[in-house]
C-alpha cells in the first residue's frame, strides 16, 4: 500500500512549506540552508520540510501533549534522543546533558519545564536559540512519518507504482508492515481458538 500524503495540521497557517520541484524520477530538490543556520532551522527544514516559522509555531509543534510547557521527555523527543537512528549512541548522561542545557537556557523559574512564556521571552526577547549537540536533525516521528518525510518525498511521488518501490528503504519498510500484519493475524487466530480443557494444568481446573 502506498502511504498517503501527510496531512497538514492547523499549525500549517504559521508555516511556509519548503518549495519543491519534481524530476521525471520523482526526486525533490532540497532547499539549501545557510552555513550559519541554527539547529532549530535545520531541524524544521530537514525533519518537517518547513522553511519559515515563528517561535510560537515551533513551540506548539514540539509541545507534544499540548499542555503549554516542554517537559524533559519532550525536550529529549524534540532532539530525537530515543529515535532508532541514535540507538546505542546516546548515553543517559548525554540525555541529561541535553535536558540540563536546554532548561538552563529557557527555564527562568527553575521548575524543570520550559513554558510557552519562557520560550517566547527567550527567543524573541533575548535572542536565545536551541543548542546543536551534534546528534543530528532530531528525528522524532513514528516509522511511517520518518519513511515518508525522509524517503518517499525525496524519491517518489503520487505517480509511483507498487512495482517501482525497489529501494532498500522501500523493501525494509514494507517488509516490516508485512511482519506486523502476519503477527496480528496470528494473534487474531489465537484469540478465536476455543479453550481446550486438557491443556489447562490440573491445579487450575474446576471440578
Amino acid at each position: 500500500m502506498i502511504p498517503p500524503l501527510i496531512a497538514l495540521t492547523t499549525l500549517s497557517a504559521c508555516f511556509i512549506l519548503l518549495p519543491t520541484s519534481t524530476s521525471a524520477h520523482g526526486n525533490h530538490d532540497q532547499i539549501p540552508l545557510s552555513d550559519d543556520a541554527d539547529w532549530a532551522t535545520r531541524h524544521m527544514a530537514e525533519e518537517h520540510h518547513i522553511a519559515n516559522f515563528d517561535p510560537g509555531a515551533f513551540f506548539s509543534l514540539h509541545d507534544f501533549d499540548s499542555n503549554g510547557a516542554w517537559s524533559p521527555d519532550e525536550i529529549k523527543r524534540t532532539y530525537g534522543l530515543q529515535d532508532e537512528s541514535l540507538r546505542g549512541q546516546v548515553t543517559p548522561q548525554k540525555e541529561n546533558e541535553v535536558v540540563k542545557s536546554v532548561l538552563g537556557i529557557f527555564d527562568a523559574d527553575g521548575d524543570g519545564l520550559v513554558s510557552r512564556e519562557e520560550w517566547m521571552g527567550g527567543t524573541r526577547g533575548e535572542g536565545k536559540r536551541l543548542p546543536d549537540f551534534g546528534l543530528g536533525p532530531g528525528h522524532h516521528g513514528d516509522d511511517e512519518y520518518e519513511y515518508e518525510i525522509h524517503h518517499w518525498e525525496k524519491y517518489h511521488d503520487e505517480n509511483t507504482r507498487e512495482e517501482d518501490l525497489t529501494h532498500p528503504e522501500d523493501i525494509a519498510h514494507f517488509a516490516k508492515h508485512d511482519q506486523e500484519d502476519d503477527a496480528a493475524a496470528r494473534q487474531e487466530a489465537l484469540d478465536q481458538m476455543p479453550i481446550v480443557e486438557s491443556n489447562i494444568p490440573g491445579k487450575f481446573r474446576r471440578y
